[in-house]
């Protein structure tokens, strides 16, 4: 049976964290708040717990879950370097709406999909969601609804395309219009924007010193 907890309230809020973290920690699944739309997540280093979130879904391996952190620092233990493209983007836009895709640590024990040696990292600007992941640590993250509907926007949304396959749903208020991270390939020669979202190929080339359409 799924709980929803109303992180509003400041001792709701406290036992939702505690229960959402007993879950992960549990092989189970969560639904948190972040800043872009609410997220489905399971720990990062537990295959099962990611194949059921995969389940829950109804979405196969082919795309591969992203991982959000809870600190800059912990992405130096997660990838096999942190180049100072990267470097230059986390400290411009973390917390925030940028997804980095990087080669990842190859001693890492984990299965995210059909990931090629690659992992997409990104660090939410949500209180809830940070307050969650400085517990338990990196967590694989996907949007929250089944495959082919829209991303939830609120904790009702989730609930009703995720149901109880959820142990516990983190209910952060609405998430606004439903605008997805920017996500950023660094994992060849030079950066590629995959995804334009909430932050501009103009921003990301600033912050990079390269002309716009060389991202493309």
């Amino acid at each position: 049976m799924s709980a929803v907890y109303d992180c509003s309230k400041h001792e709701s809020r406290a036992d939702g964290l505690a229960a959402a973290a007993s879950a992960v920690r549990s092989s189970r699944l969560v639904v948190l708040p972040t800043d872009t739309v609410y997220g489905i997540g399971a720990d990062a280093f537990d295959g099962g717990a990611v194949q059921s979130l995969l389940r829950a879904k109804n979405r196969g391996p082919d795309m591969p879950v992203g991982v959000l952190v809870g600190s800059w620092s912990t992405v130096d233990g997660l990838v096999l370097g942190t180049p100072p493209q990267a470097r230059a983007l986390i400290e411009a836009f973390w917390p925030g709406d940028l997804s980095i895709i990087l080669p990842h640590a190859p001693s890492l024990q984990w299965d995210l999909g059909q990931s090629r040696g690659t992992v997409m990292l990104r660090m939410p600007l949500h209180p809830v969601a940070l307050e969650l992941l400085r517990d338990v640590g990196p967590m694989a993250v996907s949007s929250a609804n089944v495959s082919g509907r829209p991303p939830a926007t609120t904790a009702q949304e989730a609930v009703d395309q995720l149901g109880d396959s959820v142990a516990v749903y983190l209910d952060g208020g609405s998430s606004g219009d439903p605008v997805p991270s920017t996500m950023v390939d660094l994992t060849g020669d030079d950066p590629v924007i995959l995804r334009e979202g909430a932050v501009s190929r103009a921003a990301v080339a600033e912050v990079l010193g390269v002309p716009a359409e060389s991202l493309a």
